[in-house]
């Protein structure tokens, strides 16, 4: 299935966020080997958010998130983030979890992900009802 061009570059930011937290600076290299691309594919990438001012690269190649880069990173990062921890507690694998969240975070509607992120900050704050929802619902 290939990638609609909106949850593409949604991805390609959510993993620059992600590098930067990890790597003192990010490169188109880094991108291919976090994503399992080939480099001229990120490279046509960063052109395109470079166009769309979501991104900077320095003269070294160094890539940096503008504003709207980084904001649009770090609502998918929580979307994924709360959607995979989701899943987990109501009994999903987790790799199976990151996976399928991976896959819901571009689609899902703000109103149904504030009322899943309101279930994992309740779940954080009192595990107990996580557990019985668990127990009933994963068999």
């Amino acid at each position: 299935m290939a990638l609609r061009k909106n949850e593409s570059i949604e991805d390609y930011l959510e993993c620059i966020l992600m590098l930067a937290e990890k790597k003192p600076v990010v490169r188109s290299v880094d991108i291919a080997n976090e994503m399992g691309f080939k480099k001229s594919s990120v490279s046509v990438a960063m052109k395109n958010l470079r166009e769309k001012e979501h991104i900077v690269v320095s003269d070294e190649g160094y890539i940096t998130l503008t504003e709207s880069g980084k904001e649009i990173a770090t609502r998918i990062y929580e979307r994924h983030s709360l959607l995979t921890e989701w899943f987990v507690n109501i009994g999903i694998n987790p790799e199976v979890a990151a996976d399928d969240a991976c896959k819901v975070e571009h689609d899902i509607s703000q109103e149904s992900f504030e009322a899943i992120k309101k279930y994992v900050l309740n779940c954080r704050k009192n595990c107990e009802n996580c557990e019985i929802y668990k127990r009933r619902y994963s068999k």
